[in-house]
């Protein structure tokens, strides 16, 4: 089984203010598209950024075969959400944007307006055939937006209090995915398969990242890896220590490798894992284009500007 998730970037229908101006360009995103996930043949695959439910259908409708498709109900306000498309048929556990009871609400600008909810969905499903249990997210992103549409800030001051929103944003909205996996794990790590994927803009060691493994000790490398303990019934294990080291990276930010969409899986999964990576398997690091502050750039462009991060499970 090949488990994985990539961020489609801006996978809208022509016509709309963020997807491709004309058809043609469309099409060569579709095709570009589904000729990556053809050739990855995944299992399961969760997926960001997804404009418009239609255009997933008709990504899906390059593919081979019949694929299921399940999308979260909570998009944010460019009409992105996250979604899955499966081979098998799945069961949809949670579509939910709810922060933790006890989690105050985060300032977001210099007005001082705050969120008591993420911004995009975490949608978990239950694939029949298995059971497997997966959750896919879209954390809140690094690249920083300003008053009025600005990408650009008036001055450093500017620039390190949105910086400090955007990370409110992001550790909330961690914290809330972090309950909905302990519901998924259900105190048996040990004995159900459980993962949480997606693009979580932030890599390994960040510590909206590290909010998600849940007890600490027994990473990947470490001694405590190989010694079972009470923390594995609720732990979560990144794989990145796993993707060899030239292609651990899934995005290119201002020509600076980053990898920010992450694959965590339970102490069931995590030692079924044979081989792990970003991109296509076999072929060596990944090809990006490196992004500017200016999401807008690369509107209407093939591809996408993330790399697919993968894993691959034995029985």
């Amino acid at each position: 089984m090949l488990l994985g998730t990539w961020n489609l970037e801006n996978l809208y229908r022509p016509g709309g203010p963020f997807g491709p101006k004309d058809e043609a360009a469309y099409e060569t995103k579709l095709a570009a598209l589904a000729a990556v996930i053809t050739e990855l043949d995944p299992t399961l695959l969760g997926v960001q950024e997804v404009g418009d439910p239609g255009a997933l259908e008709d990504l899906a409708g390059m593919l081979d075969d019949d694929w299921h498709i399940a999308l979260s109900e909570h998009p944010d306000s460019r009409g992105i959400r996250v979604g899955f498309l499966s081979r098998t048929a799945m069961r949809v556990l949670a579509d939910t944007t709810a922060f933790p009871a006890e989690l105050r609400p985060v300032q977001v600008d210099d007005s001082g307006v705050t969120v008591a909810q993420a911004g995009r969905g975490f949608l978990a499903v239950e694939v029949e055939d298995g059971p497997l249990r997966v959750a896919v997210c879209h954390l809140k992103s690094k690249l920083l937006s300003y008053p009025n549409g600005r990408f650009q800030p008036r001055d450093e001051g500017e620039r390190a209090r949105y910086g400090a929103y955007a990370l409110y944003r992001r550790a909330a909205e961690a914290t809330a995915l972090r309950a909905l996996a302990d519901e998924l794990l259900d105190g048996d790590g040990q004995g159900r398969d459980v993962a949480v994927l997606g693009d979580l803009n932030d890599e390994v060691q960040a510590a909206t990242t590290q909010i998600l493994l849940g007890p600490p000790g027994s990473e990947i490398g470490t001694p405590g890896y190989e010694q079972a303990d009470k923390g594995d019934a609720a732990r979560l294990w990144d794989v990145a220590p796993l993707i060899p080291p030239g292609q651990r990276y899934s995005r290119v930010n201002s020509g600076r490798r980053e990898l920010i969409d992450h694959v965590l899986v339970s102490h069931r999964l995590v030692h079924r894992v044979t081989a792990a990576g970003t991109g296509l398997p076999g072929e060596g690091p990944p090809g990006l284009p490196s992004v500017g502050p200016d999401p807008a750039e690369r509107r209407g462009a093939p591809g996408s500007d993330h790399a697919p991060v993968w894993i691959r499970v034995g029985g």
